[in-house]
């Protein structure tokens, strides 16, 4: 497989190589609206001529506040074909957010696509160029379509220097507020052209793209991986209708976060409970011919690498897919490492870790066990913010990435928890969350877990429940949860050990600002809304407390 030096190479590469070739696949109301390469170039072209008509300063910053669609990968390549830079926004930040990195970043201009609410959020943009698309019923400032019938497509191809930026991507903010982190092209191809070399797909591969493209691990492990091999992405139109459309498009690799495989194997089992899914697991013909259903109904038939990342995955939700023959492979990045890391992959996979290091990637532990890496995959620094820079690089260069570890003696790594994120009870004892919660998270009846006890004798684990949860009676989830507690408290020190359940009135999601875009919790915000109960909680007599 050729290798490219950048996103933009690799498009022109087979645009002008396969030009008839589909590369996007966009429902809209019902409809199926294809691309081909040749005709995705020639709109990409003609938005990049109306880019460069408003005469910006070379590297002008262009933002891009849409869903996943056709568009969004056609605006990136325009943007890159003008020699600007784009900033992505995650299509569900809300107003001030929206302005807050509008400002911050000094975009020139910003590319409106598809929006679930677009009213709410176009306060938060500032008097700059508007351009939308009115394919997704958004009509705000300068058309699209009408800019592409108003200019010719640009042929010239912008020289750019070695270290000139790409992109501006804004961290989501799991811990505050958030970063823009820096990247030049060579970043973005060294991780892709890595995964090519190490991940054979057929020639021309499908790519399924759902999770936000606002997000690095999409934007490198989906809409990267679809550019380099000439592949073709296809969206999905609705949440309503992802599990028909995944199922239809079949990729040939496919990215999830933990989230997402806890609610696969939910439907799984709304349609089959687990008892006859075992039973008819065991009969030699029968088994395969069921397993073989699920896979295809999941849309995993034809998938060769299945990647799960972004948070850490329970081993017993590994084993479950395994035994339906899907091998899913934990990874580990980050934005500001350009996701060049650590990987599982099909022939090395060892559950419960995330992985050995890219050969070429130098990596070591602070003596806090702290994980620090160095590539040519590292981001150039957050934008405008050089001491903030300098706090998260090491003497030696090392970026250091909040994260704690472990290595094995095969060489692969464990993630232990999260340096900012431990914290002490009154006894003064320090505790890493996130192994406590992954073993809690075994439980069916949780869907999401936050272990927390600042300031009180003992940890409590603040739930909200899931839907099999939900369906059963208050006296059936405390009796679960406390079971569950028990088995785990059977194996942590006395300090660690969960004294009570509080059951969450409010799920934690995008739109209340308590997840991320890609569904980790934020444990800040979590806690700024319920620390001053904690003490009031662990008072109380009763073992698990409904709020």
């Amino acid at each position: 497989m050729k290798k490219f030096e950048s996103p933009l190479a690799a498009f022109l590469y087979w645009e002008q190589k396969t030009p008839h070739k589909l590369f996007l696949k966009q429902p809209i109301n019902g409809q199926i609206k294809e691309y081909t390469y040749q005709e995705s170039g020639d709109e990409i072209r003609r938005l990049a001529a109306s880019l460069k008509s408003f005469n910006f300063p070379p590297q002008s910053k262009i933002a891009l506040l849409s869903k996943n669609c056709a568009h969004w990968v056609m605006a990136d390549l325009a943007i890159m074909f003008s020699g600007y830079i784009s900033v992505p926004i995650y299509p569900t930040l809300n107003a001030d957010s929206i302005h807050q990195i509008l400002t911050h970043s000094e975009a020139k201009a910003i590319i409106i696509g598809k929006l679930d609410d677009f009213n709410s959020q176009k306060s938060g943009i500032p008097e700059i160029v508007k351009i939308s698309t009115t394919a997704y019923g958004v009509n705000e400032g300068l058309i699209w379509e009408d800019l592409i019938q108003q200019h010719q497509a640009i042929q010239e191809i912008p020289k750019k220097a070695k270290d000139d930026l790409i992109t501006i991507i804004y961290t989501s903010g799991t811990t505050g507020t958030p970063k823009g982190v820096m990247h030049v092209p060579a970043s973005f191809a060294k991780i892709t052209n890595m995964i090519i070399e190490r991940v054979e797909l057929p020639n021309h591969p499908r790519f399924f793209s759902y999770l936000p493209l606002s997000h690095i691990a999409e934007r490198l492990g989906i809409e990267m991986q679809s550019l380099f091999r000439g592949g073709s992405l296809v969206f999905p139109e609705s949440l309503a209708t992802f599990a028909t459309e995944l199922e239809a498009t079949q990729p040939h690799l496919f990215f999830s976060v933990p989230r997402v495989w806890a609610k696969f194997q939910e439907k799984v089992l709304e349609k089959m409970p687990q008892d006859k899914l075992t039973r008819l697991l065991k009969l030699p013909v029968i088994g395969t011919l069921v397993k073989k259903k699920i896979v295809r109904k999941l849309g995993l038939a034809e998938a060769q690498y299945i990647v799960s990342g972004a948070a850490p995955i329970d081993s017993g939700l590994l084993d479950w897919f395994e035994k339906l023959g899907v091998v899913i492979c934990q990874a580990y990045g980050m934005t500001e490492d350009g996701l060049y890391s650590h990987y599982n992959f099909p022939d090395a996979n060892k559950k419960g870790t995330v992985g050995k290091k890219f050969q070429d990637a130098k990596v070591k532990l602070s003596p806090d066990s702290e994980i620090c890496i160095k590539s040519d995959g590292l981001m150039k620094g957050y934008y405008k913010a050089p001491e903030l820079t300098a706090e998260v690089f090491d003497d030696d260069g090392y970026f250091k990435t909040g994260d704690l570890g472990e290595f094995d003696h095969d060489g692969y790594l464990t993630i232990t928890g999260r340096l900012k994120d431990q914290f002490k009870t009154d006894k003064g004892k320090y505790i890493s969350p996130a192994p406590i919660e992954l073993e809690l998270l075994k439980s069916s009846f949780i869907e999401q877990i936050c272990i927390v006890g600042t300031g009180i004798p003992q940890p409590i684990a603040l739930i909200t429940l899931s839907a099999i949860g939900k369906s059963q009676s208050s006296q059936e989830i405390s009796k679960h949860l406390i079971h569950s507690i028990n088995t785990v408290n059977h194996d942590l020190e006395k300090h660690e050990k969960i004294e009570k359940a509080i059951i969450m009135s409010e799920e934690w999601t995008v739109d209340n600002g308590l997840t991320t875009p890609t569904m980790k919790i934020k444990r800040n915000s979590i806690e700024k809304i319920h620390r001053d109960k904690y003490k009031s909680w662990f008072a109380q007599s009763e073992k698990v407390i409904f709020e």
